[in-house]
């Protein structure tokens, strides 16, 4: 799907985003057009109707994908940190005044609107009607628009909880102060905008444009969501409903044996703009080309990712680290080295495919730096590469989500299990990434495999929301006690190993060179206690009886050290200030959902 610069009506359709002040950009509002189309002349042909889709892949999500999206999908999952890159998502103190925050609420609602007014101009204008339009074409469209809708709202539920539903713009327009609706509801319209759209979507895509598969694969995510959900106040763990996780299970096998996607062999060429569109992919944002200097249609996270080493345009990232968490993962299991150097650079590691004009890069510094969306230098994007615009699609969904959806089905509420097929499912990224394919799995194992597979896809904390909606007890347990947050690497503060493990040591928590040390000065690193800060000899292993636990070390620093404690009080991010003060209905309690266009029941 080529890129096709905004028509007077694709503008259009991106005009309604009403709903508060802070849902639209004067930018945007102000770019006019040299056509004069309107709504009722344009959509008159099947190639029409297809350029006024592609916004919804681009321009649509460019506020949400411009930096909110690490922060929200990655950080406060703990996949890496920065204490200098929207750091407030990694400690929860975000506020309603958060610039991102405000962005991406305000991008998703413009996905809603875009979406809204495409399905409902189509309907207006019978289009399939017209003797130069399919209604293969109009149902296309109408399925995609479902899709981006639904999946926007599925971001909403999953960062804010209780939010303001609605498809028909006009009616937004006369009755702006909306309620929120309870979560249960927004569950139920995502459900029903993904049931519909697999039935307007054709059998097989074409020219990257979904096919039903991918509007079931997204229903099996939302129904597993469902399946436990629990709306606010629940401090209990729950059980799934099994009937909804057999219709999980189902609708993964058809998208699996479809015969249209597939797992790629190599896990790194998935974060590869070559790799673009690959088969593996279900659904993805997918940018403008950076060489045509369209900045609200950019993938602009480039410049957040990269630094001056691996990238040769102007760059201002390279402090976004692996968490402790992360790192302690693959030391579990040090050959699942495939999937490391896929996520983050580590000391010497080597890359044929970034600076290719000089060879490769080899990555020199003792430091654990981000490299998925690092995609190197121009050269290494066939000329393709810009500041703040990286040819790299934005995955949304890809077949390992779905073999990891249908693991989780069929462990359903059990602690664990040995299932043939629950392991075939669960075992087929870990075969991918050349490990040996285990034998039973729990859900902390179907928690560690997400969280490794995705790692910096900015969406495992949306899958931690989900469960903990599901469990929250656990889910609480394991944000508390079981992670390890905002403890910063240095450069020189990871060695890797010859046994291929990695051995770091953290800064204390808001300073920036209080190592851990014991009494009589020793630096103490997560395998080992050296002579000093400084001199790096080895002064006792775990295996002679050394011990760690960086949360005790932490605080044991006494009142310096604020640990960061999940609630229900923090698991969801506040609502955009300005909206709060304009609609008093954000204080109020949630109602079910109406809707105006059918009968479907959202109550409870």
């Amino acid at each position: 799907m080529k890129y096709i610069k905004y028509n007077k009506v694709a503008l259009a359709l991106a005009s309604f985003c009403i709903l508060f002040s802070t849902s639209c950009s004067d930018e945007f509002l102000d770019r006019i057009p040299t056509n004069n189309y309107t709504a009722d002349t344009y959509y008159t042909s099947d190639e029409a109707i297809i350029k006024a889709i592609e916004p919804l892949y681009n321009y649509a999500w460019h506020g949400y994908n411009e930096r909110a999206i690490l922060g929200i999908g990655s950080f406060r999952a703990n996949d890496a940190w920065s204490p200098y890159l929207s750091g407030e998502y990694a400690r929860f103190t975000i506020t309603g005044l958060t610039s991102d925050l405000v962005n991406a609420w305000s991008s998703l609602y413009m996905v809603v609107t875009m979406s809204n007014q495409l399905i409902n101009d189509l309907d207006k204008y019978e289009a399939a009607k017209n003797a130069n339009v399919s209604e293969n074409v109009v149902n296309q469209a109408k399925g995609e628009a479902m899709i981006m809708r639904g999946c926007a709202y599925f971001y909403l539920l999953r960062g804010w909880g209780e939010v303001i539903l609605f498809e028909d713009n006009d009616d937004a327009i006369k009755n702006p102060v909306r309620p929120l609706c309870k979560e249960s509801s927004v569950l139920k319209f995502i459900i029903r905008d993904f049931e519909r759209a697999a039935e307007l979507l054709p059998e097989r895509g074409s020219n990257y444009h979904p096919s039903r598969y991918v509007a079931k694969a997204l229903l099996a995510k939302a129904l597993l969501a469902q399946s436990g959900w629990q709306d606010g106040g629940s401090n209990k763990d729950g059980m799934r409903d099994e009937a909804t996780l057999k219709k999980v299970v189902s609708l993964c096998d058809e998208v699996i044996n479809c015969g249209q996607y597939k797992l790629l062999d190599d896990y790194e060429n998935l974060f590869r703009p070559q790799y673009n569109d690959n088969e593996e992919t279900l659904l993805a944002m997918r940018w403008a080309d950076p060489l045509l200097g369209e900045y609200s249609a950019n993938n602009n996270l480039i410049s957040d990712l990269a630094w001056s080493d691996v990238c040769d345009v102007n760059v201002w990232g390279g402090s976004l680290h692996a968490s402790v968490d992360m790192l302690d993962y693959y030391n579990e299991e040090p050959k699942d080295s495939f999937r490391l150097r896929g996520n983050f650079f580590t000391p010497g590691r080597y890359y044929s495919y970034i600076w290719t004009e000089k060879g490769g890069y080899t990555y020199t510094a003792n430091w654990a730096q981000a490299k998925k969306g690092v995609v190197g230098t121009k050269a290494d994007c066939d000329g393709h590469l810009a500041q703040q615009a990286s040819p790299l699609n934005t995955y949304i969904l890809r077949l390992a989500d779905v073999y990891l959806m249908k693991a989780e089905a069929l462990l359903g509420n059990n602690e664990s299990t040995s299932d043939a097929e629950a392991l075939a499912a669960f075992n087929a990224t870990r075969i991918r990434a050349k490990l040996e394919p285990k034998t039973s799995f729990s859900f902390d194992d179907l928690i560690r495999e997400r969280r490794i597979e995705f790692c910096l896809e900015y969406c495992n904390w949306y899958e931690m929301v989900t469960w903990y909606r599901w469990k929250p007890q656990t889910m609480l347990n394991f944000f508390n006690h079981k992670q390890h947050r905002a403890f910063m690497l240095n450069s020189g503060d990871v060695v890797l190993n010859a046994d291929k493990t990695l051995s770091y040591r953290c800064i204390f928590p808001g300073s920036n060179n209080w190592y851990f040390n014991d009494d009589e000065g020793h630096c103490l690193w997560n395998d080992r206690k050296t002579v000093s800060n400084d001199d790096n000899t080895t002064v006792q292993t775990k295996a002679e009886g050394y011990t760690y636990d960086v949360d005790a070390l932490a605080a044991a620093k006494g009142s310096d050290y604020q640990p960061i404690v999940l609630s229900e009080a923090n698991i969801f991010m506040p609502y955009p200030e300005a909206d709060v003060i304009q609609n008093s209905n954000f204080n109020a309690p949630a109602v079910d959902y109406t809707s105006p266009a059918t009968d479907y029941d959202f109550g409870e």
